[in-house]
């Protein structure tokens, strides 16, 4: 089964689930960004890989907008080079609307993680030999006002189904591509993933990009790098 397969059944069962307040409005932008998510998982998603890097969730300016994960605009049509239309979801908040790659609103987690890909690899090609990035929860949350609500800040009445379709995800990815480390973005991330994997992979982490991090904003490329060179995964 393909990573394309994989993701489309996850789709389905992610269209069965509900949620309630706090949360105002959901997008999957694995249904409504299909055709630039299904060009990322096609060109950069044929496996094995040695590590698989797990983010929470879409952020509202990054994956919620083009489909691909940690997806800043300008990565991923200038860098990524992917392009592709992303029609609208059947239920959009005002404050967020879907732009596609026509979004000129910045995220910051994105572009710092695509921009130590480029700095470090050179090319995405060279990147994806070795490495996939994936969420754990292909699924964003809004508030009343617009604000972004991660999967931990929602009910545990709500979170357990939501959860049970991500780790069946989560298992799917990792039989496909075969990774030797799955390596959070994040604390999340990472908790999930040793929630999920077990003793099956190698499960490691590296900090989270976010601009909400101080320790992010005072450098985030050289903290990534000494995390990976703790994990002993060579960067270039």
């Amino acid at each position: 089964m393909s990573l394309a397969r994989v993701t489309r059944a996850a789709v389905a069962e992610l269209d069965r689930l509900r949620f309630s307040a706090p949360v105002a409005c959901v997008y999957d932008p694995l249904d409504y960004a299909w055709p630039l998510h299904e060009q990322w998982l096609r060109r950069y998603g044929q496996g094995p890989k040695e590590v698989l890097l797990l983010g929470m969730n879409p952020g509202p300016f990054g994956m919620v907008q083009t489909g691909v994960p940690f997806g800043e605009i300008a990565a991923v049509r200038d860098f990524l080079g992917l392009r592709g239309d992303v029609r609208q979801p059947a239920a959009v908040h005002p404050k967020r609307p879907i732009e596609g790659l026509a979004c000129k609103r910045a995220e910051v987690s994105g572009r710092r993680l695509w921009g130590w890909v480029r700095d470090r690899f050179g090319a995405p090609d060279a990147f994806a030999a070795r490495f996939f990035v994936a969420n754990y929860c292909p699924l964003a949350f809004l508030g009343e006002s617009g604000a972004n609500l991660t999967p931990d800040k929602l009910p545990k009445a709500e979170t357990a189904p939501l959860f049970a379709v991500c780790d069946r995800l989560l298992r799917a990815v990792v039989a496909e591509l075969r990774p030797q480390w799955v390596v959070g973005v994040g604390a999340f991330a990472e908790a999930r993933a040793r929630a999920v994997l077990g003793d099956a992979v190698r499960i490691g982490r590296i900090p989270h990009p976010s601009p909400a991090s101080p320790a992010a904003n005072r450098g985030w490329e050289k903290l990534a790098d000494a995390a990976f060179a703790e994990l002993g995964i060579a960067v270039p």
